[in-house]
């Protein structure tokens, strides 16, 4: 049967629902067809991804395991009461995202603090304020102040019992350094925009860490690729015929965030890692059909 998933009857109708609380779309389990390799479940049963045939669970980290707009919004709230009017944060988020992606592509071997001093300016422009170097210098060290999300280190731990963890993060070495003492977990493998030159949804992280983790034994079946953006992650992932997991942090909030929207299907989506850990625990009380 396909590698992607373990034949379970969720529902006895075609809706798409939480196992977890009975809401629907909570989140999202589909299977790869033989033929394409494509997702499709239209009005066909769902299917879960077989947790046990993974060995490593590659991460995104900024949006994933780090809430970093929570970050940013707390670093420049104060910022934008001093400055004054009435610009929502919402919009200044969206506003970092097309400028950062801008950036990351024309000039993909800039380190990352120097990628957000220019970003904040690029915003500081958008939105008519004074460009202030010290603020610009604040938000290009802030990353290792960024907190984790809620659920990240418990989830981590759980996780970390039964995959190897790596990570695949858009950031420097350094940033990542002070970011990695937030997680509480070991990783056999980190690999940044500076240890490749490029930023993602650029292949490098990828093709990177496919070959590291085949020099510590691990094939590309082995290894499942979880995310909350699907531009930088889901995207190239399946590119590369990763298996992967869409996190949808903003399930509950309007827009793409910090990330540009792009269209990529995932194997799986949940809402958090917490439900991803709810799911993996639940692996075991569903027995293969067929």
């Amino acid at each position: 049967m396909p590698r992607a998933g373990i034949a379970m009857s969720l529902l006895s109708s075609c809706r798409e629902r939480s196992i977890v609380s009975g809401r629907t779309a909570a989140f999202t389990i589909r299977r790869r067809s033989a033929e394409n390799d494509r997702l499709t479940l239209p009005g066909r049963m769902p299917y879960m991804l077989d947790f046990d045939s993974f060995k490593v669970l590659t991460f995104d980290c900024y949006g994933t395991l780090i809430d970093w707009e929570t970050g940013m919004e707390e670093l420049v709230r104060p910022w934008m009461a001093e400055l004054g009017g009435a610009t929502p944060l919402d919009l200044v988020i969206t506003s970092f995202a097309l400028h950062q992606a801008k950036h990351q592509q024309v000039r993909p071997a800039l380190l990352y603090p120097e990628l957000l001093a220019r970003t904040w300016h690029d915003i500081e422009g958008t939105f008519g304020w004074e460009k202030n170097e010290s603020r610009a210098k604040a938000f290009a060290e802030s990353v290792g102040h960024w907190p984790p999300f809620a659920d990240t280190v418990g989830s981590l731990r759980y996780l970390s019992r039964f995959y190897k963890l790596a990570i695949l993060s858009n950031v420097d070495n350094s940033s990542l350094t002070r970011t990695l003492r937030l997680l509480e977990v070991p990783f056999v493998l980190t690999v940044t925009a500076e240890d490749v030159g490029s930023y993602k949804p650029g292949l490098p992280h990828f093709t990177r860490a496919l070959e590291e983790l085949e020099r510590q034994g691990f094939a590309k079946d082995d290894i499942l690729h979880v995310a909350q953006s699907k531009h930088h992650d889901v995207m190239p992932g399946r590119q590369l015929g990763l298996s992967t997991i869409w996190v949808n942090r903003r399930h509950n909030r309007k827009g793409s965030g910090a990330t540009l929207a792009t269209e990529a299907e995932p194997d799986l989506a949940v809402t958090s890692l917490a439900e991803l850990v709810v799911l993996h625990k639940a692996r075991s009380r569903f027995a293969a059909v067929g």
